[in-house]
């Protein structure tokens, strides 16, 4: 019995189709489906409810479109051997084509075991018999972007503590300074938001840590007649802590009375300007035109007067800007393709980024909103 009923539905043909949808109660979709589109006994048996959904079909009515799948599931049901013959699998959950969740396998899963949002396709989830839909026609997805608050947390410890590191470092550099009279200055031709706040403390830490790298195997002598060095000032590592805790609470600013020599590769004021000129340009309003540009003149003018103050040397201002701009660009390029998912090789040197990024689902879009209601004087100024 089993038999015949296989071979009836691998011999149906439209006119079949149409009868069946006749008995079922669907005589409206008899033409669409039947006449414009060709529906035989094999291509019923696949047809999902995303088929139904999306175009060409697009059927509007909901309730007509879970009665059809129903009537299409116990359909399936009936035909399991049929479906495994032509390469679907069934589970517990009858009536899911699992042709779906094979080409789930081919997509990049996230790193809790969610399926991406760009996925144009009926996202099945594994744990009941119901569907999620991201049509590439809405730009509405089905999920927000999950902020990880925990991951932020964890990432402002991260630059935390690469900030004390870098303030002992500074300690050390200070006492290794080479003296003004046997080396003068050298010679010089120029004078998430959750998420964005875990990009910036992850990006800055790492920054920093480089920093730290370069100033301690590089030493050079002081880029200015009128900056006062000595080293050897601190005897013992308890002093040096000391001196590092100081630095590290005065964020490392000579406001807060911090004076430090050694620390000239690579500059940390050109990181810090340059890190937040590109995060306003990145994470706000392509329109927003003057304050692109005025984020652009302040770190540039930051730059100059750095220079200008003989501070830094140019080697320094420039390396940094080089190293902060590119590694800005890199971290978000990888971020926004999501091409580190395809390469083993990136995971295994970028753990940091993977581990912080493998929930993010592609750029981070412009879009802002109120963190509490607004006052009625604003609803009745802005809307």
């Amino acid at each position: 019995m089993a038999g015949n009923n296989q071979l009836c539905i691998r011999r149906w043909t439209t006119k079949n189709v149409a009868k069946w949808l006749k008995e079922e109660g669907f005589c409206e979709y008899v033409d669409i489906l039947c006449n414009r589109h060709r529906l035989d006994g094999i291509t019923l048996l696949t047809l999902t409810e995303y088929d139904l959904r999306s175009p060409p079909l697009e059927i509007k009515v909901l309730g007509d479109i879970k009665r059809l799948m129903l009537s299409i599931r116990k359909l399936q049901k009936q035909h399991i051997d049929v479906l495994e013959e032509l390469g679907y699998s069934s589970d517990s959950h009858i009536g899911t084509v699992c042709a779906t969740v094979g080409s789930l396998q081919g997509t990049d899963w996230f790193c809790n075991g969610e399926v991406p949002r760009d996925y144009d396709g009926p996202i099945t989830d594994l744990n009941g018999d119901q569907y999620q839909y991201a049509n590439g026609k809405n730009k509405h997805s089905t999920r927000r972007l999950d902020p990880e608050y925990w991951k932020t947390i964890l990432s402002c410890v991260y630059v935390f503590i690469v900030f004390g590191f870098t303030s002992f470092v500074m300690v050390i550099v200070h006492e290794r300074v080479p003296d003004m009279q046997t080396y003068p200055p050298l010679p010089d031709i120029f004078l998430d938001r959750s998420i964005l706040l875990r990009r910036l403390c992850s990006l800055m830490g790492t920054v920093f840590l480089l920093r730290c790298v370069t100033m301690f195997v590089t030493s050079l002598s002081v880029p200015g007649q009128h900056l006062q060095c000595t080293g050897k000032l601190y005897g013992n590592v308890w002093a040096k802590l000391q001196r590092a805790f100081a630095i590290w609470s005065g964020f490392g600013m000579t406001l807060t009375g911090v004076h430090t020599c050694g620390d000239y590769m690579f500059s940390g004021h050109t990181v810090v300007l340059t890190m937040l000129n590109f995060f306003v340009t990145e994470y706000t309003p392509r329109s927003w035109n003057f304050l692109h540009t005025l984020s652009w003149v302040l770190n540039l003018f930051g730059i100059f007067f750095i220079l200008a103050a003989h501070e830094h040397y140019s080697i320094d201002v420039f390396i940094a800007f080089y190293i902060t701009t590119r590694l800005f660009l890199y971290y978000h390029t990888l971020a926004n393709t999501r091409a580190y998912q395809q390469s083993r090789r990136a995971r295994i040197w970028f753990p940091m980024f993977s581990f912080f990024e493998c929930n993010v689902n592609g750029t981070v879009p412009n879009e802002y909103c109120w963190p509490f209601s607004k006052p009625t004087i604003m609803k009745r100024l802005i809307g």
